[in-house]
């Protein structure tokens, strides 16, 4: 008997830190390949700003409007039927309090768990009010993409003191204000782990180390489709694209060749 798999919830999720139980969680922007990440039972799927670039060809995630994320969002959805659906808060659509809960609120029809959001401190106030909405809310410190014209591009953060007390202080005023769990983005291992054992609240670690109580990567990183930007900690375990560019050109050269469509591909 196939065994009966239960929807992940955010008490499931705020649970497996306290069962010392790894957190998985990939990016997802469209139907099909969001349907094989659930099938196989990852716990958490993010459709990320990161599709700016990825899907849309954007230089960074700060063009991405709300109606593109709610776009790939639905489309996930339509895939998703275990595991945590979260979106992806995008640049400018929670700098107030009507837009934040607005925008907040938008993800939550088109069939979002939860949402992410980037910032810490600066933040709390609108995180506790979404929160006391009934809206989950994922935290994310740290390399914030959505703020890399202020660090000066993609570079680790919290090496000094001073950044590494600051991203600390951040993670306590999250989880104070009510999110539950925070992404650690691009902070030294050790400082990713002094978190992680203080928070109560899971962390999930993109390029943090092996001590954040879960991981996560760009789907499109580990299956070798995306190589315009390819950051230290983004292990490929496939390389698709070179799979689907010789598929591509076997196509072309037959049909080139009169080999393609053949009788077996023709009706009679």
């Amino acid at each position: 008997m196939k065994e009966q798999r239960k929807k992940i919830t955010v008490p499931i999720i705020k649970n497996r830190k306290k069962e010392n139980k790894k957190i998985t969680m990939l990016t997802a922007y469209n139907y099909s390949l969001a349907k094989l990440i659930n099938e196989i039972g990852i716990d958490i799927i993010l459709v990320g700003d990161s599709l700016g670039m990825v899907e849309l060809g954007y230089e960074s995630t700060i063009p991405v409007t709300m109606n593109e994320m709610l776009h790939h969002t639905k489309a996930v959805k339509r895939a998703t039927e275990f595991s945590l659906l979260v979106g992806d808060m995008p640049f400018g659509s929670y700098n107030t309090f009507p837009e934040a809960i607005k925008n907040a609120t938008r993800f939550m029809k088109a069939g979002c768990d939860a949402i992410k959001m980037e910032g810490g401190i600066e933040i709390r106030d609108i995180v506790e009010e979404i929160t006391n909405r009934g809206i989950p809310v994922m935290g994310h410190l740290g390399l914030t993409p959505q703020k890399l014209s202020e660090f000066g591009g993609f570079k680790v953060q919290g090496r000094d003191k001073e950044g590494a007390k600051r991203i600390c202080d951040d993670a306590f005023c999250l989880q104070k204000a009510g999110a539950f769990s925070a992404v650690l983005e691009c902070v030294p291992m050790e400082l990713a782990k002094s978190i992680s054992e203080e928070l109560e609240i899971p962390t999930i670690g993109i390029g943090a180390g092996k001590h954040c109580d879960g991981q996560v990567l760009v789907t499109q990183d580990l299956l070798g489709l995306f190589s315009q930007i390819t950051p230290r900690f983004a292990k490929r375990y496939a390389n698709l694209s070179e799979i689907i560019l010789s598929a591509l050109k076997n196509y072309q050269q037959e049909v080139i060749d009169e080999k393609f469509p053949s009788e077996e591909y023709s009706y009679k």
